[in-house]
C-alpha cells in the first residue's frame, strides 16, 4: 500500500490539517502498538453499533451511533498506519485476523448488557482514551500525534456523554440506580489492564505512553463523578486480563464472527 493511498484512506475520516506530512511506514514494534489503539477502538465500534434503533430514546440512538462512528474513524486510521509494516490495508487487519491476533484490552470486548451496564464501560474507557489521546499527541511519532489529536476532540465528547448517563442513571429512579451500581459491578474487574506497562511500550520510548502514566488522572476523574453520582469504586476481583497478548474473554469470538462474516465469505469483493 502506497504512502499516498494512506493519506487518502486517513483523509476519509481525518482531515488533511490533521496529517502534515508524508506518511512512512513505522517500525514493526511501532505497528504493534498502533494496531492496540486500533483495536480497541474497532472492538468499541462494533459493540456500540449493536445499539442503534435499540436504544432507550431516539436521540440515544443517534448519539450511540455517532460515537461508535467516530470509534470506527480512529480504529480505521490506526490499522491504516499500523498496516504499512506489513503492506496490509486496515480491512487485512480488521477482517483477516483470527481471535489471538487481536490486541485490544478485555475491557473493549465486554457485553453490552442493558443500557446501564454500556453506560459503566463507556464511562471508563473514555475516561481512559481521553487522557491517553491527550498524552499521545507529545508522541514523537507525527502520525500517532495528529490522529490522537483529532482523536482527542472526540472522545472529549464521549465523556462527557458518559458522564451525563452515570449521573442521570444513579440518581434518578431506584431501579435506575440499582442497575448502572450493578453495570459498573461488572465492568470494573476489567480497568486494571488498562494501566498496565510492558516491554512492547517501554521499548518505543517517547513514541508511546506508559500506560501506568495515566492511572492517577484516571482516578481523579473518576472518583470525582463517582462522588456526584453518589457511588463508590466496587471492591473485589481483579480481572487476570492479557488481551494485550492475544489473551481474550469468550466474547470476543462471536463478534469478530459477526464482523468479519462477509468479508471473509467474499474475499477481495468491492461494491
Amino acid at each position: 500500500m502506497s504512502e499516498t493511498s494512506f493519506q487518502v484512506s486517513i483523509g476519509e475520516a481525518f482531515t488533511a490539517e490533521d496529517i502534515s506530512e508524508t506518511v512512512e511506514a513505522p517500525s514493526k514494534q511501532l505497528a504493534k502498538y498502533a494496531m492496540r489503539l486500533g483495536d480497541d477502538a474497532l472492538i468499541l465500534a462494533q459493540r456500540l453499533g449493536w445499539w442503534v434503533a435499540r436504544a432507550p430514546e431516539l436521540e440515544e440512538d443517534v448519539a450511540l451511533c455517532n460515537i461508535a462512528l467516530d470509534q470506527l474513524g480512529h480504529a480505521r486510521a490506526f490499522l491504516s498506519f499500523a498496516g504499512l509494516a506489513w503492506a496490509k490495508t486496515e480491512d487485512d487487519l480488521a477482517y483477516f485476523r483470527n481471535e489471538s491476533e487481536f490486541t485490544n484490552a478485555q475491557v473493549f470486548e465486554q457485553p453490552n448488557g442493558d443500557f446501564a451496564q454500556t453506560i459503566a464501560r463507556q464511562f471508563v474507557v473514555s475516561n481512559y482514551q481521553c487522557g491517553l489521546y491527550i498524552a499521545l499527541q507529545a508522541s514523537a511519532n507525527s502520525t500517532i500525534a495528529a490522529i490522537s489529536a483529532k482523536a482527542a476532540k472526540e472522545v472529549d465528547y464521549h465523556r462527557d456523554h458518559a458522564r451525563q448517563w452515570m449521573l442521570r442513571l444513579a440518581l434518578g429512579t431506584d431501579e435506575s440506580r440499582k442497575r448502572i451500581i450493578e453495570g459498573l459491578n461488572v465492568i470494573w474487574p476489567f480497568v486494571d489492564e488498562l494501566f498496565r506497562d510492558d516491554e512492547l511500550v517501554e521499548g518505543l520510548g517517547a513514541s508511546a505512553v506508559p500506560p501506568s502514566s495515566l492511572r492517577a488522572d484516571f482516578d481523579k476523574a473518576t472518583l470525582e463523578v463517582l462522588a456526584r453520582c453518589e457511588m463508590e469504586v466496587p471492591q473485589g476481583f481483579v480481572a487476570r486480563g492479557g488481551g494485550r497478548q492475544g489473551i481474550h474473554t469468550e466474547f470476543l469470538g462471536p463478534l469478530l464472527a459477526e464482523m468479519q462474516v462477509l468479508a471473509r465469505a467474499h474475499p477481495g469483493a468491492t461494491w
